[in-house]
C-alpha cells in the first residue's frame, strides 16, 4: 500500500488512490515492522489513518513491533506519535504472545519427517 501510495506522480493521482484506501468499509493492512520505511512512507500511512479514523472506519492492522518501537520503523518520522496516537484511539489492541503458526507447524512436520525415517529403517 505505502508503494503504491509513494508511486503516484501528482498530487491529483495521490488524492485518487488515497480515497481507494479510505473508502472500502475495513482495510487490513499486515506486517507492519516487517521492514523500516523513511518519512516519507510514515506521512502516507498518516494520511491513510487520519481519513480512516475521521471517517470513523476501522484498520485491522498486524505488527511484530510494539507500538513504543515504532521509531524503529518510521525513523525520523514525526508523526509517529500522532500516528499510533490515532491507531490506538477506539481501537482494540490485541496483543498476542505466542509462537508463529509457521514455526509450530514446521516443528510438527520435522518430528512426522523423524518417525517417518525410523519406521523406513529395517
Amino acid at each position: 500500500m505505502l508503494a503504491d501510495l509513494a508511486a503516484q506522480d501528482s498530487a491529483a493521482a495521490l488524492g485518487r488512490r488515497l480515497r481507494r484506501y479510505t473508502v472500502p468499509a475495513l482495510l487490513c493492512v499486515d506486517e507492519v515492522g516487517y521492514l523500516s520505511y523513511n518519512s516519507r512512507y510514515a506521512d502516507l500511512l498518516f494520511e491513510v489513518v487520519t481519513r480512516r479514523y475521521e471517517a470513523r472506519k476501522p484498520i485491522v492492522l498486524t505488527t511484530n513491533k510494539a507500538f513504543a518501537e515504532w521509531s524503529e520503523v518510521f525513523p525520523h518520522a514525526a508523526c509517529v506519535v500522532t500516528l499510533v496516537d490515532r491507531l490506538t484511539h477506539r481501537a482494540e489492541v490485541i496483543d498476542i504472545t505466542a509462537d508463529s503458526y509457521r514455526s509450530k507447524e514446521s516443528k510438527e512436520e520435522n518430528v512426522a519427517r523423524s518417525k517417518r525415517r525410523r519406521t523406513k529403517k529395517p
